[in-house]
């Protein structure tokens, strides 16, 4: 072998080493990089807008369309159901912690005040119901409590009027109940003898 064949096999192993070295470093840096802290953990309550209380049973990783997600595996008791949210997107879909006790005496001040009932068409102010119910706001959701209730002396509610009340006052329990600690009927109770002293 001559000697230019031999320093080229030794340049070109030396490279190789390099590269690998290089490369096992590069790996090392990314592996010491910590994942950024999880606003909830396993078995916390929190509250999303369209469904209300339910309960972070865990996180899971899913591959969708490649990528490799992370999600929030969240359980809605009262609605039997199991929702799916992605980590990265808890700020924007509106998940948030259960209310302090602060945010709900401010939304049990709003049931002790006078009923404030639009005079326009039913399908307007059911709209408006619904999106107030749907923001996840406890103070919205009281406001709807308290303008759709009907004392004795007061007419009847329709159909509909009794199931968005029915709704909204379920959701407004669920985190009263849990804000208080205590059951989610005693809270529901609760809140009909405020509205029924106001």
């Amino acid at each position: 072998m001559s000697t230019l064949a031999a320093w080229m096999m030794l340049t070109i192993g030396r490279s190789d080493k390099l590269m690998k070295n290089t490369k096992k470093k590069a790996v090392a840096k990314k592996a010491i990089v910590p994942k950024p802290k999880r606003p909830f953990s396993d078995g916390d309550h929190v509250v999303y807008p369209t469904h209300g209380v339910g309960k972070v049973l865990g996180v899971e990783e899913q591959t969708v369309a490649g990528f490799s997600l992370e999600l929030f595996v969240i359980y809605f008791e009262s609605e039997r159901m199991t929702l799916r949210v992605p980590v990265d997107k808890v700020k924007n879909s509106g998940l948030r912690k259960i209310s302090s006790r602060d945010k709900m005496a401010n939304a049990i001040s709003t049931l002790r005040g006078r009923a404030r009932i639009k005079r326009t068409m039913w399908s307007r102010r059911a709209q408006e119901y619904e999106a107030k119910i749907n923001s996840g706001d406890p103070v919205s959701i009281a406001e709807v409590v308290r303008d759709l209730h009907r004392a004795a002396g007061q007419p009847d509610q329709s159909y509909s009027e009794r199931q968005m009340y029915e709704a909204a006052l379920e959701r407004l329990a669920d985190e009263l109940a849990l804000v208080e600690k205590i059951d989610r009927d005693a809270a529901t109770q609760k809140l009909e003898s405020m509205l029924k002293a106001a």
